[in-house]
């Protein structure tokens, strides 16, 4: 996308090229990490399942662990350390935010108790909230800006690795060894693999693809103001969060919904889940970021255009396989579903960077991801946990559903009859909630399409 940058306040700055060959390596490592750090994340839903059967915690519980609980501290700190990221060493930033995450999500494995497993929640978002905002600056510093998209494409494909690798190996573990040494295997690698970024990864020369590069980082209240000053960043915010909202209410209870409905393994299931998050988001994801670079040549506003079709697809798509009969049926159209919902994200990200100063692209992250933590991720999971815990207390016939039927299942030694009209409840509940919680897509495309209207202006301004 081929947009000059705002204006600055000085001409100097370094030009030097770490070279075609680092910046390939250094992308490939980013996204390597971006992989782990979405593995750690995540991969509590894979898990939820085996968690909720042992410590008994409700649907509302989970949603908390995978959303509300992590995305607490990752949207308080998020900022901050971009700011920090727009003044030092971006590198070093990435190493450590790997190191703590990983450390943290390996402590996950030896909680105790929910509240246990809360408290390691709450550190992984700490750690994971200074890798995005500083990895997406610096390669807004290896790339040009008519090549930012794709190469944003490639980094978010850690993504859909991420959820892919995660759920196989998380459920392999679960099913042999049980939830605690998924946790504990995933986590260690992290630890290494910020040590690698750090000794093998140089901080690229900020700003040298920008005309008239700004020296120092500009005070937050110039950020916010250049940025919640034009409508088109306005209305991506909403809509990016939105995206997240039913996307991480649907990664958060995918697995969930098929060991429910279909009454399938965890392996299995969670091989499902890692298709559709690997496989479907993947793909949306490289033709999301790829297509507006390729079309958008003649006209930017198919950067918003794209994802505003996404979302319109997306809704109506999930809807159709949340309700499919057999579970091969609810699988194709889930991931089709996927496909469409990661239309947004790469360039959501690529306007963004080229709508602002090279300092302030951290900062520009940061805010985009504060939105889509509150909106999405505190709201998403968390919804769509206490929808499924209502919904099953409406249908289930036979008394108080959370008196008699804990962890959507009866107590040892009930009877069968109570055993199953629980389990349908929980089904029910869940597969009703994820519908609504999908809905949210169709309300992102709405906003997609009003950023679309005000690029031009926007970005001439």
């Amino acid at each position: 996308m081929t947009v000059q940058a705002a204006p600055a306040r000085s001409t100097t700055r370094a030009i030097d090229d770490p070279g075609a060959g680092h910046r390939r390596w250094a992308l490939f490592l980013l996204v390597v990490v971006y992989l782990f750090n979405f593995i750690d994340r995540t991969i509590i839903g894979t898990l939820g399942q085996a968690i909720k059967d042992d410590l008994k915690v409700s649907d509302f519980q989970l949603g908390l662990l995978g959303g509300l609980v992590f995305a607490l501290f990752y949207s308080a700190l998020g900022l901050p350390i971009a700011r920090l990221a727009e003044r030092k060493d971006r590198v070093t930033i990435i190493a450590l935010a790997a190191g703590f995450w990983s450390l943290m999500t390996t402590l996950c494995g030896f909680a105790q108790g929910f509240t246990h497993l809360l408290l390691a929640r709450l550190g992984v978002g700490v750690g994971e909230a200074g890798f995005v905002p500083a990895a997406q600056s610096a390669l807004a510093d290896y790339y040009p800006p008519e090549k930012r998209s794709s190469a944003l494409a490639i980094f978010n494909l850690g993504i859909p690795l991420g959820n892919m690798f995660g759920a196989f190996a998380a459920g392999a573990v679960a099913q042999a060894w049980g939830w605690r040494m998924a946790f504990i295997i995933v986590g260690l690698p992290g630890v290494l693999l910020g040590l690698l970024i750090k000794f093998t990864v140089k901080e690229p020369p900020r700003g040298r693809f920008d005309v008239a590069a700004a020296p120092t980082a500009p005070p937050l209240s110039e950020v916010l103001n250049q940025l919640l000053s034009k409508p088109t960043f306005r209305h991506m915010m909403m809509g990016c969060g939105l995206c997240a909202f039913g996307g991480y209410s649907l990664m958060q209870f995918t697995h969930p919904f098929f060991v429910r409905n279909f009454n399938l393994p965890y392996g299995q299931a969670a091989i499902l889940q890692g298709l559709i998050g690997g496989v479907g988001t993947g793909v949306g994801m490289l033709v999301g970021g790829f297509l507006p670079d390729r079309i958008g040549r003649t006209d930017k506003r198919w950067y918003l255009w794209t994802p505003a079709i996404g979302g319109l697809l997306a809704a109506p798509v999930y809807c159709a396989g949340l309700i499919a009969p057999v579970w091969p049926a609810a699988f194709a159209i889930i991931l089709l579903g996927g496909v469409f919902q990661y239309f947004y994200l790469s360039p959501t990200y690529a306007v963004a960077h080229n709508m602002v100063d090279p300092r302030m692209r951290a900062s520009a992250t940061a805010i985009l991801i504060l939105a889509m933590n509150i909106i999405g991720l505190m709201c998403g999971p968390s919804f769509t946990g206490f929808m499924s815990d209502l919904i099953a207390g409406q249908v289930f016939p036979l008394g108080d559903y959370a008196v008699l039927c804990p962890g959507g299942k009866a107590a040892a030694g009930a009877a069968a009859g109570l055993d199953a009209a629980c389990k349908l409840a929980s089904a029910e509940g869940l597969k009703r909630a994820l519908m609504l919680s999908s809905l949210a897509f169709t309300w992102s495309a709405f906003h997609y399409w009003m950023a679309a209207r005000s690029l031009r202006k926007d970005m001439a301004g």
